[in-house]
C-alpha cells in the first residue's frame, strides 16, 4: 500500500538544522545586501544610547534624562538602548552594521527555537522542512532586521515566549521562572509588550479549563473574541473620552478615532468622521481587520503575493486543525494560545495605532507560521490512521 505524500520521505533533524542555516543565510544576505535604515525611532535610540555610554551605562540615572507626556518610561526602552550602546562602544563607526547583525543574529535563534518547539511536541522533520520556505518568503523577516530598531530583538522574545509555552503544554507545567523572565524583558523592550504579556497570563489562567481542550470549542471561542473585540474597543473609547480626554496620552487616541483613522498615515484607508456609536464601531472592526491585511496601495505586486500566500498558508492551517483537531489533543491548546497571542495584539494596536508598514505584526509571523506544520502532522496521522 502506498503511504500517503507527507509521510513518503525521511528527513532527519541534523539534516533540518543544516537546512535552517541554509534559509538563515538567504534572509542574511538579503538584509546585508540591502544595507542598514534608520527612521525616526532609530535616531532617538541612538541618542538616547549616546547618554546611557555618557552615563557609564547607569540605567538609573539614564531614567531620569527624559520625561514627556506623550512618551512612556524610558525603562520600556531599555532592551534596545542596551543593546545600541555596547554596539557602539564595541564597534564604533561600524555599529550601525553591528547592530544589523545582531538583529540577524536574533532572527536565526527564534529559528532555531522554532524548531526545538514542533521537534518537542513530536512534529516530523520533513514537515518542519516544507514550513521553512515560508519563513524566507515572509516580507516581515526580509525587511524588518535590517532596521535600526528593536523589531528583532523584540520578536525573538516574543517566540521565546512561544517556546516556553509550547515547552508547559508539552510538560503539562507552566515553566513560570522561565516565562517571568521573558516577561520582564519583553517589558523592557518596548511599552506595546503589554497585550503580548496579557496574552500569556490570560493563557495561564484559562489553561486548565476542559472546555478549551477540545477544538470547536476554541473555535466558538475565537468566533466570539472575533465580533465581541471591536464592541469591547467601541466601549472603551466613549469611556475614556468622555472621562479622560483631557489627559495628552488620551487625547491622542481619541482624536484618530475622531479623524475616521484606519491605518496610519494612510489617508486612503480612512473613513468618514464618526457620528455615532456604530460609526466608532465600524472604525474598530475596520483596524481589527486591517490588523491582518496583505493589502496595501503602496505595496509592490510581490509584496502582495507575498503576504497573501502567507495568510493563505495559516487561514489552511486553521482550516486543517479545525477538521482534524481531535487527533493531538495538546496542539488544540497551541492553537489556542497562538490565536489569543494574535487577537490581544490586534485588539491592542486597533485600540491605540496600526503602524503605516504593519511592522507591530512582525512579532507575530513565526508563531502563526508555527500553526502551518502543526495541521501537517495533524493530517499526516490522520492518513497514518486510515
Amino acid at each position: 500500500m502506498n503511504k500517503p505524500l507527507l509521510n513518503r520521505f525521511n528527513f532527519s533533524k541534523k539534516n533540518l538544522y543544516f537546512s535552517v542555516l541554509f534559509f538563515f543565510l538567504i534572509i542574511a544576505y538579503y538584509n546585508l545586501n540591502s544595507g542598514y535604515i534608520e527612521s525616526s525611532d532609530s535616531h532617538r535610540f541612538s541618542r538616547w544610547a549616546d547618554s546611557l555610554i555618557e552615563l557609564k551605562f547607569n540605567v538609573f540615572d539614564f531614567y531620569k534624562i527624559e520625561k514627556a507626556d506623550h512618551r512612556p518610561h524610558l525603562f520600556f526602552f531599555t532592551v534596545p538602548v542596551l543593546l545600541i550602546s555596547l554596539c557602539k562602544v564595541i564597534f564604533l563607526n561600524y555599529w550601525q552594521l553591528a547592530f544589523v547583525i545582531l538583529n540577524l543574529v536574533f532572527i536565526y535563534f527564534a529559528l532555531i527555537y522554532f524548531i526545538k518547539s514542533l521537534l518537542l511536541i513530536g512534529v516530523r522533520p520533513n514537515l518542519i522542512f516544507i514550513s521553512l520556505p515560508a519563513i524566507v518568503l515572509s516580507v516581515d523577516i526580509l525587511i524588518w532586521p535590517k532596521y535600526i530598531l528593536s523589531d528583532s530583538s523584540y520578536a525573538f522574545l516574543v517566540f521565546l515566549a512561544n517556546y516556553f509555552i509550547v515547552k508547559s503544554i508539552y510538560k503539562d507545567k507552566f515553566l513560570y521562572k522561565e516565562i517571568s523572565l521573558i516577561i520582564f524583558l519583553l517589558l523592557a523592550s518596548r511599552p506595546t509588550s503589554i497585550p503580548i504579556i496579557y496574552a500569556i497570563l490570560f493563557f495561564i489562567m484559562i489553561y486548565k479549563f476542559q472546555i478549551f481542550s477540545v477544538h470547536k470549542n476554541i473555535l466558538l471561542f475565537i468566533i466570539f473574541l472575533f465580533f465581541s473585540t471591536p464592541i469591547i474597543l467601541s466601549v472603551f473609547y466613549q469611556l475614556i473620552d468622555f472621562n479622560l480626554n483631557h489627559i495628552p496620552k488620551v487625547e491622542f487616541l481619541t482624536s484618530m478615532v475622531k479623524k475616521g483613522m484606519i491605518i496610519h498615515d494612510r489617508p486612503e484607508t480612512w473613513v468618514d468622521v464618526p457620528n455615532s456609536f456604530l460609526d466608532i464601531l465600524y472604525i474598530y472592526f475596520l483596524r481589527f481587520i486591517s490588523f491582518f491585511n496583505p493589502y496595501a496601495e503602496t505595496f509592490s505586486i510581490v509584496h502582495i503575493l507575498l503576504n497573501v500566500f502567507q495568510t493563505f498558508l495559516i487561514i489552511l492551517s486553521i482550516l486543517i486543525w479545525f477538521t482534524f483537531g481531535n487527533i493531538i489533543k495538546s496542539f488544540n491548546k497551541i492553537f489556542l494560545f497562538v490565536i489569543i497571542l494574535s487577537f490581544s495584539v490586534a485588539a491592542f494596536h486597533s485600540f491605540t495605532l496600526i503602524d503605516y508598514d504593519w511592522r507591530y505584526r512582525f512579532p507575530l509571523i513565526l508563531p502563526l507560521l508555527t500553526l502551518f506544520p502543526l495541521s501537517l502532522e495533524m493530517y499526516a496521522r490522520k492518513t497514518l490512521v486510515k
